[in-house]
């Protein structure tokens, strides 16, 4: 198992040199300052020549996409799928409702997914068990964007830690300082703690006799370390040396920017992150270029922001591996109709054929949500 530093001694000197004796009286700026060497630090990417765009490829012109159709016969039994799932809405008027007129709409969302990886190194440790053996000098760490670490599968996110190779030391255990053991925290290394019936007293409680547990002593022996003042150090597991590494934190992270084109409808926008629509372009490439010419200039817009975000946000932090944008035509079609002489409004919304009913005529309680 490995531990990661918090406020340890430096791995590469020794805590019993008079060198660290005179550090343990350093200021606390300068103890700080030594600690910034064993925490996490972001590893800024190389440079990668090939990673960068060449000439843009050419598209064919987009053409404009109808909108898929819902029939009255298919808005009707969306919204009797929608009444059955409320417990408080009533069947009859979404059987009885007259349809009056479908008015049938679109919307464009653009996505653009980025697919990138971020490398930090931290110190690590964990006990020594084998012995060191003697060999030629070994060669340096390699650089950490160096270390090969196997990628999940493409826009899927993950963590992964690794050694790095050749980074390792072997020291002297800073908490026990190389004795494998240290003062027991209960009995602070007597071995014998006060007891617990008589409280130290050695008698019994309210009574004049010699208290048995303890034998009139007023302690015993400590449970803890079983008597003898101390216990395995728990850093090193006894093994009195401590074997410290540079650890690798490799996180691949799927970079979402979504965009829905602009409507005036009385319809929550979130709803349509939960529906699909129809795909009617996709791009996929180590680096995607901005939709330039796409009849809705808001979904153009939304590219070019979408891109110059995500590539300003991870030009000094992570590495892109790979981007994809896609644009959807998600169909919404207002159901206007009558119920008991009164005109009402739902939507049928996405591929799913979900509906939103803000009013509708028969519900008994307010408990279920209508959506």
């Amino acid at each position: 198992m490995a531990y990661r530093h918090t406020k340890t001694a430096n791995p590469t000197t020794s805590n019993a040199t008079p060198k660290q004796e005179k550090e343990r009286h350093l200021s606390g700026a300068a103890r700080k300052r030594k600690l910034e060497l064993y925490r996490a630090k972001p590893l800024p990417p190389p440079l990668d020549p090939a990673g960068e765009p060449g000439e843009q490829r050419n598209r064919s012109p987009f053409v404009q996409h109808s909108v898929p159709l819902v029939t009255e016969a298919a808005a009707r039994r969306a919204l009797l799928r929608f009444v059955a799932s409320r417990c408080c809405y009533g069947r009859r008027a979404a059987a009885e409702l007259a349809i009056r007129r479908l008015q049938h709409l679109g919307m464009y969302r653009y996505r653009l997914e980025t697919f990138s990886e971020s490398r930090l190194s931290e110190w690590v440790f964990e006990p020594f068990t084998k012995p060191r053996a003697a060999g030629p000098p070994r060669d340096p760490p390699p650089d950490p964007w160096d270390v090969e670490v196997g990628a999940p599968p493409l826009f899927q996110g993950q963590t992964r830690r690794c050694r790095v190779p050749r980074s390792a030391l072997v020291r002297e255990c800073h908490r026990c300082h190389g004795h494998g053991r240290s003062k027991c925290g209960v009995c602070h290394g007597a071995g014998r703690t006060r007891c617990v019936t008589c409280k130290g007293s050695r008698r019994r409680p309210k009574q004049q006799k010699r208290c048995q547990l303890c034998s009139g002593t007023g302690r015993k022996r400590c449970n803890t370390c079983s008597g003898r003042g101390s216990k395995m150090c728990a850093t090193c597991q006894g093994e009195k040396k401590l074997q410290h590494f540079k650890q690798l934190v490799v996180t691949w992270k799927n970079n979402v920017f979504e965009f829905v084109s602009e409507h005036h409808l009385n319809f929550p926008e979130k709803l349509l992150s939960k529906v699909s629509g129809e795909n009617i372009f996709k791009d996929e490439n180590a680096v995607v270029y901005p939709i330039i010419d796409f009849p809705d200039p808001e979904i153009s817009l939304a590219s070019q922001r979408a891109i110059a975000e995500h590539s300003a946000a991870l030009a000094t932090s992570s590495r892109i591996l790979r981007q994809r944008q896609t644009i959807e035509l998600i169909p919404i079609t207002e159901v206007h109709y009558q119920y008991l002489g009164k005109p009402y409004l739902y939507y049928v919304y996405g591929l799913e054929n979900k509906v939103y009913a803000l009013d509708y005529p028969e519900r008994c309680c307010c408990a279920c949500t209508i959506v």
